[in-house]
């Protein structure tokens, strides 16, 4: 906030955690524009959504609990057209509030004062205008005194904007004082020592943790928590030079956030390090740090050799069983998968359906595994709990007819939506002729998704399992399919983005999108693992207590989870 009122500094940057009082911040310096040296400001945030948002919970909550601005800004309630969710007027100046994904709100009147809040999760491009920030950044050209404040959890290491920022500027941490060799230090991840026990619930491990204590880097001396966030800290700058561009960035985690405990950084530590998606959003969030993606997986042999023999046509352990149908001009391909607790999963048939899709007799053999029983080694039927399809291509209309029919038994029609910071399930749309629910999927979520769960080697929470049976379709072009593309980074309307790329030599990929959409169904379901396994294993037991041949538990259907959704 000092750097922001300097005169000699143009743009201010802050690459930190979440939670660390990012907000708060920004809504300080718009009440001092606002009330001390009053001009027209400009807050962007991710989406317009999220603008509103932010504007309904913070900005009015600071305007009204603030007795300067609050007789500075006319009360919203008047309906006063100088007060609305996304414009705030008072004398000498304005506050327009817009979201990255609209290029309305940043092509239009001058600023002199540019915010723009999360810039890691703005889109590439407000529209069909070309990068938000720069949109934004031009509307303050016609002002000497302008500024410019950027603030974000960073994400991908080499796309990140904030970082790129960061970079730019003076990159200056906080660090604290050790109490025994008087060093300045930035606290961070590696220099945490900590104690902890291991105890099983539920098939889930719980983390209690004994000792956590901070050891210098220069003396190795070790100081508990209470000790360092009360020793003397400052900024320390590793980019002095960049104050001549009028620029300083600054760099804050989750370590000295009077918010945030180091027992619980290190409890969600342990919980997540194992699970790469999770321990992703560690390294944003709560470290503060750009993501690194491990090497990518660039020989099939290494899943190939991973393939192990299934005792049926469901292991045990597979709770719900989802479906995903990818059309062809000339096929149809799909794979069934089970998903057991903490999204394990197990492929278990992959296939090809020859024919056009636009012959009805193509979708019988689809129809015959919706119908099918796929039975487990205790004898429990199984049967497909959602399906999603793709609409994409040359037979949407196809495709919509034949999920129209189905629809009582969760069969969705799907398509994909490129794009970074899109989630798996983006939207549920009903934009076409039949009314009927279009699944609209963030592919590259998805995919980023899927590779990061078949680099986990050992069984457990995502793990990807694939079965040895030769029956089962899982060959070396199924597995050099799935590893069909990987992230680049390539440069979209003069801003660095992450794309997936293709880079089969044959191009087919249709394994890893079926991937994608078996994804997609179990987002849609969204099953209670616990509950459905309970269920099942109290059938079964009730199965067990009267002797009965397999056909006959069958007509009982002891167990059979016929739809996810319904259990």
């Amino acid at each position: 906030m000092d750097a922001v009122v300097n005169p000699n500094i143009e743009k201010v940057v802050a690459m930190t955690s979440s939670q660390i009082g990012k907000s708060e911040v920004l809504l300080n310096i718009m009440g001092y524009y606002i009330d001390v040296d009053p001009g027209p400001i400009l807050l962007v945030q991710p989406t317009l959504e999220t603008a509103q948002d932010f504007s309904k919970r913070r900005i009015s909550t600071m305007l009204s609990a603030t007795e300067r601005l609050k007789l500075k800004v006319s009360d919203s309630k008047t309906r006063d057209i100088n007060n609305t969710i996304l414009m705030k007027v008072f004398p000498g100046g304005f506050l327009a509030i817009g979201g990255a994904n609209s290029p309305a709100g940043l092509a239009s009147r001058p600023i002199r004062i540019l915010l723009c809040d999360e810039v890691d999760r703005y889109p590439a491009s407000a529209g069909s205008e070309g990068d938000p920030i720069a949109l934004a950044e031009r509307r303050t050209m016609t002002f000497w005194n302008r500024k410019h404040v950027y603030t974000s959890t960073p994400t991908i290491k080499g796309a990140s904007r904030i970082e790129l920022e960061y970079e730019l500027g003076t990159q200056e941490r906080w660090c604290v004082q050790c109490p025994n060799c008087d060093n300045y230090h930035f606290i961070i991840m590696r220099d945490i020592v900590f104690k902890y026990d291991k105890k099983e619930n539920r098939n889930k491990t719980i983390y209690v943790i004994n000792d956590v204590k901070w050891r210098c880097p220069t003396c190795t001396k070790e100081f508990d928590e209470f000790t360092m966030k009360k020793q003397p800290a400052k900024w320390i700058a590793d980019n002095p030079g960049a104050i001549k561009r009028k620029i300083r960035s600054f760099k804050l985690n989750a370590f000295v956030s009077p918010w945030s405990s180091w027992e619980k950084i290190v409890q969600e530590f342990l919980e997540v390090k194992d699970d790469p998606e999770l321990y992703k959003v560690f390294v944003n969030t709560v470290l503060g740090e750009t993501w690194e993606e491990r090497g990518e997986i660039e020989d099939e042999t290494i899943l190939l050799d991973r393939r192990e023999h299934y005792d049926a046509e469901v292991p045990n352990d597979v709770l719900v069983l989802t479906l995903a149908v990818d059309t062809q001009d000339d096929r149809l391909e799909y794979e069934v998968m089970g998903w057991g607790k903490d999204e394990e999963s197990w492929g278990i048939e992959k296939g090809i359906v020859w024919g056009r899709p636009d012959d009805q007799g193509t979708w019988m053999r689809i129809d015959d595994l919706l119908k099918k029983e796929w039975v487990r080694p205790d004898g429990t039927g199984m049967m497909i709990s959602c399906a999603t399809v793709d609409s994409g291509g040359h037979f949407t209309e196809e495709v919509y007819k034949y999920c129209l029919q189905r629809i009582s038994s969760a069969v969705f029609p799907i398509r994909g939506m490129g794009g970074s910071g899109m989630p798996v399930i983006y939207k549920i749309s009903r934009n076409n002729k039949y009314r009927l629910p279009l699944v609209l999927i963030g592919v590259d979520s998805a995919k980023t998704m899927i590779m990061q769960r078949l680099k986990i080697e050992r069984p457990g929470p995502k793990y990807c399992h694939f079965p040895l049976n030769e029956d089962r379709g899982y060959d070396f072009n199924y597995f050099t399919g799935l590893i069909s593309e990987k992230k680049v980074i390539r440069k979209q309307k003069g801003r660095t983005v992450v794309v997936w790329e293709n880079i089969a030599k044959d191009k087919r990929n249709e394994p890893l999108d079926l991937r994608v959409y078996n994804l997609a169904a179990l987002k849609l379901l969204n099953p209670d693992f616990h509950a459905i396994e309970e269920r099942i294993k109290g059938n079964i037991g009730k199965a067990n207590a009267t002797p009965q041949s397999y056909s006959q538990q069958k007509k009982k259907r002891y167990g059979v989870v016929k739809r996810g959704l319904e259990v």
